[in-house]
């Protein structure tokens, strides 16, 4: 390279900066609307769109106003699974108090060829994460001998906490699905505007199942897990989520409402 000019030195430097720059892919990113603490409370009124929250990424969950089902985000499409055991595509203009989304990458996967329930699932996930402090997006797709999922009816105001609106929640039983877990994987610190742990939705191939997951047996599958170190967290603006008490300690609630685990 002796023979060549300071001029082409200081263009091939710059050359293979760029391009190693460009080879490193952004840190992953989930955006957030509002908090679970709000949400335990009674702020089931958001302000935030399906369309704006397609923008956001295209795998996630969350739910609708007046809690009115599941919200299951999936190849960027947003799915709604309803109280009376149904699916359907949710429409641009519906609303949210609360969501989480972002743009799925995979950073490992495994496959799973034997019976796993969802604490030896989530017992194998956490052998394999080596930054227990980040968010982790995870998918499994795959063959379910056994679901327990869940769903809300729509609420009317005045709202009553979550915890006291889950005794009334409608519970689903399914045998032999093939389908795909949208779940999340929050750190500790976590608390107060996401769950700490983990949180699943489940939505069936031919959409006739899904729901909040509260217990499964997974026969076989694939499971997809991406990390993500960067959070936007969007608030709602509206007098619902400025007059909502987020200041008491809402865990046992939480677990309550996460709760119903047959493993």
């Amino acid at each position: 390279m002796k023979n060549l000019s300071l001029a082409s030195l200081l263009f091939f430097a710059t050359t293979v900066t760029t391009l190693s720059h460009a080879q490193t892919p952004p840190p992953a990113k989930a955006f957030h609307y509002s908090t679970i603490d709000a949400l335990l409370a009674g702020a089931y009124e958001g302000e935030l769109t399906v369309d704006e929250l397609k923008l956001k990424g295209d795998f996630g969950i969350g739910t609708f106003n007046r809690v009115d089902g599941e919200m299951i985000v999936l190849d960027g499409e947003v799915f709604q699974f309803k109280a009376d055991g149904s699916v359907v595509k949710a429409s641009g203009t519906q609303l949210t108090p609360f969501a989480v989304v972002t743009r799925f990458n995979t950073d490992f996967r495994y496959d799973i060829s034997k019976e796993t329930s969802m604490k030896e699932l989530e017992d194998m996930l956490d052998q394999r994460l080596d930054n227990k402090n980040l968010f982790y997006a995870i998918r499994v797709e795959g063959d379910f001998k056994q679901l327990t999922t869940r769903a809300i009816a729509p609420q009317d105001k005045p709202y009553k906490p979550l915890a006291e609106v889950t005794k009334t929640q409608t519970l689903f039983n399914y045998t032999n699905t093939k389908g795909v877990l949208v779940g999340f994987r929050s750190p500790g610190f976590a608390k107060g505007f996401n769950v700490p742990g983990y949180h699943w939705h489940y939505l069936s191939n031919d959409h006739k199942a899904g729901g909040h997951v509260l217990a499964l047996s997974l026969s076989h599958g694939a499971i997809k897990v991406g990390a993500v170190s960067d959070i936007e967290i969007k608030l709602p603006t509206n007098d619902q989520f400025a007059t909502t008490n987020q200041t008491l300690d809402r865990s046992k609630e939480l677990k309550a409402v996460e709760g119903l685990r047959k493993d």
